[in-house]
């Protein structure tokens, strides 16, 4: 039957844990797990595994930023969420338990942008917001509700007042969190 580790060669495995938060044996789960949603257990490493079908991850299909999740970490051209296998390494990476708080927040940051545009404003929050509470009419918030916490967030995070949350100020609410680093987390 063979493992998976003669399906990566040496040179790159080491490569990876050197550029990676993630163990060997991290390393060769990912790649067993990936090949497994790519439908081979070789190569090429370029080649790229759908959203769709990385979003039957366990580890995934429950999380309410799953899609957010694959579209940061996907270097696709077409920005479709698709993942190589380095972008799907970088993904695990990140949501380590042995990456640094400066790197979970930053991605943290990443996936609550929704527009993508360096700041989360009042409509990222409102996404985000609703991300987490879901989208059914039980758990929705009223409008008053929504602007009433969206002016409370921004009141607690937009140190310099201009009506956004930039990543300095982010990360700043993020460190006093202590049970972010611990929740911000994927293990295969």
């Amino acid at each position: 039957m063979g493992g998976t580790a003669s399906k990566l060669p040496k040179e790159l495995l080491s490569e990876y844990q050197e550029l990676t938060f993630l163990t060997k044996q991290e390393i060769l789960l990912a790649h067993k797990r990936f090949s497994e949603l790519q439908g081979r257990e070789n190569g090429p490493y370029s080649s790229r595994v759908s959203m769709e079908k990385i979003l039957t991850l366990p580890e995934l299909k429950s999380n309410p930023f799953r899609k957010r999740i694959c579209h940061v970490f996907s270097t696709s051209d077409l920005r479709d969420g698709s993942l190589t296998f380095e972008d799907f390494l970088d993904l695990l990476s990140a949501f380590s338990d042995s990456a640094t708080l400066e790197i979970k927040s930053h991605y943290a940051f990443r996936i609550f942008d929704f527009d993508d545009d360096g700041t989360l404003d009042a409509r990222d929050l409102e996404k985000l917001v609703n991300c987490l509470t879901g989208e059914t009419d039980d758990t929705r918030l009223t409008a008053e509700e929504m602007r009433q916490l969206i002016s409370n967030i921004l009141e607690e995070s937009d140190i310099d007042k201009d009506g956004t949350v930039n990543l300095s100020e982010f990360q700043h609410v993020i460190s006093r969190s202590p049970d972010f680093v611990s929740s911000f987390k994927i293990v295969l």
